[in-house]
């Protein structure tokens, strides 16, 4: 158990981060939310982007830095390929809905904060790129009622500190904030994972926001337990039905056999938790009373 910071391990919740990785393809967005469910994954997440706000006219007009990734001629065309409409997402978060597996999406803009905040799903996401976006924050903040989840990749300790303490400020980050450890990377070298990092926000924000999650971007799933062992009460991993498929977060994402299994180990590691409630299990009486040395 992490050292700096008691607190009681509940049922981890398990985020497939779907993303962007449905290529633009509505259908197949349905068909990974299918897989997520059928992972047991709790929750199905995607991204909403208003790529003419968040993007100035020369990103928006540059090539895609990695052309064989691109669904477009210009970088702003390829994000535009990759975008659902606010009304798509609402037909989406139906559809989890009807089969019994969460909706969540990230936000990166203030015009999408206020589409996805109409669809009132249980927790909306800030990702690392955007979590000193104070303006979006405040939106979150202010015109929402649900859970705020915000990454902490490529952030230091200060701008974590500010985040915080703007939540604190109208008395919304115990109750309702909810930070992530996260190296931002794709995929991320396991020893570039710094999951002691979990310990850390423990001690600086265990007693401050409502729970503490990990986003991982590493390959395969050994490492999310050892997170999960540490406090991550959330563990989010993009998801894929295939790795090789054109895009930039495939490579880095799980496909259903490894969403399956992460699922499963994670509940595992949530039953194993416990200290023993007597000093010799019922299970261990019928050994002891064959093997134990009697003197």
């Amino acid at each position: 158990m992490n050292k700096g910071f008691n607190f009681k391990y509940k049922v981890p919740k398990t985020i497939a981060e779907i993303g962007c990785n449905h290529k633009g393809d509505f259908e197949i967005a349905k068909e990974l939310i299918d897989l997520a469910k059928e992972c047991k994954a709790d929750y199905a997440k995607f991204q909403k982007r208003n790529n003419k706000e968040l993007l100035s006219k020369d990103q928006y007009e540059a090539p895609h830095p990695n052309p064989a990734n691109s669904y477009g001629e210009t970088y702003g065309a390829h994000r535009e390929y990759l975008e659902f409409s606010v009304e798509q997402h609402a037909e989406l978060k139906k559809y989890c809905e009807k089969i019994g597996v969460g909706y969540a999406t990230s936000v990166w803009d203030v015009t999408s904060a206020k589409e996805i905040i109409s669809l009132k799903p249980d927790y909306i996401k800030v990702p690392s790129a955007c979590n000193n976006y104070f303006d979006l924050l405040k939106v979150l903040r202010d015109e929402y009622k649900g859970q705020v989840h915000i990454s902490f990749g490529m952030t230091n300790h200060k701008e974590e500190v500010e985040i915080v303490s703007f939540f604190e400020e109208t008395d919304q980050a115990k109750n309702r904030l909810v930070i992530y450890d996260c190296t931002s990377g794709y995929p991320v070298p396991f020893e570039d994972i710094c999951m002691l990092e979990i310990n850390r926000i423990y001690e600086t924000f265990g007693d401050r926001v409502a729970e503490i999650g990990f986003s991982g971007h590493h390959l395969g799933i050994a490492v999310d337990i050892a997170a999960y062992t540490l406090g991550g009460m959330w563990i989010e991993r993009h998801f894929t039905k295939d790795r090789t498929w054109k895009g930039t977060d495939h490579a880095a994402s799980l496909e259903p056999t490894g969403m399956k299994k992460l699922v499963r180990d994670l509940h595992a590691a949530y039953k194993s938790l416990t200290y023993k409630p007597t000093e010799i299990l019922p299970i261990e009486e019928v050994q002891r009373n064959k093997l134990k040395f009697r003197n």
